[in-house]
């Protein structure tokens, strides 16, 4: 049942971060709505719907994260971390400094470690390393969705 609940978190996480994408897409608007100067607008926008990919970065990651750590597998997690933070550091300095990107840069970096991580997760995972754990893709992640919103949304209004 834990990868039918890792499954069914994705399902709901990933609606949410397409939701959470609108807000991204608009941001130059909302921030121009509630006072902020134009260029910091303009620009915090820019950033912004460059930052969508992480959203779904975001969505899978926790999901990934609380699977793991479940089964004591945070070794495998900090290694993960550890080769995204070089990647990240060497990236960052080469597309917003050398290179000259700027904001552009960042986003870039950003998405791209936060994916790395998701990415060499899922292999981790899918090598058959978590056991029983994981059974592959399940049809039963899209059964009782709706109590599982319920019980995140309540969870997440706890952590509010």
């Amino acid at each position: 049942m834990l990868g039918i609940y890792m499954q069914r978190s994705w399902v709901i996480l990933n609606a949410t971060a397409v939701l959470l994408s609108f807000l991204y897409i608009f941001a130059e608007q909302l921030l121009k709505m509630i006072g902020q100067p134009d260029d910091i607008s303009k620009a915090a926008g820019q950033f912004a719907i460059w930052m969508i990919p992480q959203l779904f970065a975001y969505a899978m990651n926790f999901p990934l994260a609380k699977f793991l750590q479940s089964q004591s597998k945070i070794m495998v997690m900090a290694a993960i971390s550890a080769v995204a933070l070089v990647l990240h550091t060497l990236f960052s300095w080469l597309l917003t400094l050398k290179l000259g990107w700027g904001l552009v840069g960042a986003a870039v970096v950003l998405n791209t470690s936060w994916w790395f991580i998701v990415l060499a997760q899922l292999v981790y995972i899918f090598s058959g390393t978590c056991g029983r754990a994981w059974a592959g893709f399940s049809w039963k992640a899209f059964h009782n969705l709706w109590d599982f919103v319920k019980l995140s949304m309540a969870s997440g209004i706890m952590l509010w």
